[in-house]
């Protein structure tokens, strides 16, 4: 694998550095040796990303990172309008002139932008732009999705930005270990980046294709691997003004349950100060009544949350809708074992 840091400063531990975060618990595409974040240069990894994996070092600079021998440089931030921010710009040239290898997943291609192209010609650096490898797939619904007898469980929120990516890693790793077989389906740039093979960047791809793609990611995963068990990333939220996702996940993927991701701590979307986030049980009755599925259980996104405070909301959760409620960093393990039992 090739050598990475994560460029992360300013968000390390924030919703806007999810894929650094998510990077930082999971890659099989990256060996991640650091990420830069100046703010958090020193303190441990695992105290702004709960459940990352340890020694992986919070650093200043590429400098430091070049010595540490890494050769790619990924761009760990996922903004609102997938922008560049613009304090960012002076590390990815940075990279560039160490030659490493420059990875992002934002619309704002770094690939089609003049400065860095011209840095990159000088320095023989290579620029990957993850969305636009996605941007001309043309995949269109089939309907092979009913021969596929896998098992799956999308991961859908009540927010954006979330952990539902994560909250299906760890399940899919967790059925694993009870002894079945199962794939990841990613539907994201991040999930690409930690290296699942059935994934496709459904925010990158013209809409008539998105359904297409997304049961073409499981088509694949079923020919090839006919795993026991599915696990499908969701993106954004079925009720959500600005990143309305879910429906093509449930309608392609035909999901044979569903996971809700839910931040108690939230009132109101990510990003959009005032606009209030529904109440858990009109998600529930409206990813039921798309999916003809149940939801089968709540993960719990522990932000802004004590230990004890946790362990409350499971418990308002579970007494108030009589579903199992989780922690996903914690315990995957106790749900899997409820989906292997149950589906």
């Amino acid at each position: 694998m090739d050598k990475a840091v994560i460029l992360a400063e300013g968000f390390l531990g924030s919703t806007y550095g999810k894929t650094a975060n998510g990077l930082c618990r999971f890659s099989k595409r990256y060996d991640i040796l650091s990420v830069i974040d100046s703010k958090y240069a020193g303190m441990n990894i695992q105290e702004m990303v709960p459940g990352a994996r340890s020694g992986i070092k919070i650093i200043s600079s590429v400098e430091e990172a070049a010595k540490m021998g890494a050769n790619t440089l990924i761009v760990g931030v996922a903004t609102d309008g997938g922008f560049l921010p613009e304090h960012l710009r002076a590390y990815v040239a940075d990279g560039i002139k160490e030659k490493m290898s420059i990875v992002s997943g934002l619309h704002q291609f770094i690939s089609d932008d003049p400065d860095f192209m011209k840095l990159s010609k000088q320095y023989g650096s290579e620029i990957t732009d993850v969305r636009k490898m996605f941007m001309m797939r043309r995949d269109f619904f089939t309907g092979k999705i009913w021969d596929v007898k896998s098992k799956k469980i999308a991961v859908l929120g009540t927010d954006s930005a979330i952990g539902k990516r994560t909250t299906a890693v760890y399940l899919n790793e967790e059925v694993k270990k009870l002894g079945k077989t199962s794939a990841m389906i990613g539907t994201g740039q991040t999930a690409w980046m930690q290296g699942f093979p059935y994934t496709v960047v459904i925010d990158s791809m013209v809409n008539d294709f998105v359904a297409g793609g997304i049961e073409s990611a499981i088509v694949e995963a079923w020919e090839k691997e006919k795993p026991d068990y599915m696990f499908l990333e969701g993106q954004g939220s079925v009720l959500h003004p600005a990143y309305p996702g879910s429906f093509e996940i449930i309608a392609a993927g035909k999901p044979d349950g569903i996971i809700l991701q839910h931040a108690p701590t939230r009132v109101d979307y990510d990003g959009f100060p005032g606009i209030k986030i529904p109440p858990v049980e009109r998600f529930i009755k409206i990813l039921e009544e798309l999916s003809d599925k149940k939801v089968i259980g709540i993960a719990i996104n522990r932000e802004g949350l004590t230990e004890r405070e946790i362990t409350e909301a499971k418990s308002e959760l579970e007494n108030k809708y009589g579903l199992p409620a989780f922690d996903p960093l914690v315990e995957s393990g106790k749900m899997a074992e409820i989906i292997v039992s149950g589906l």
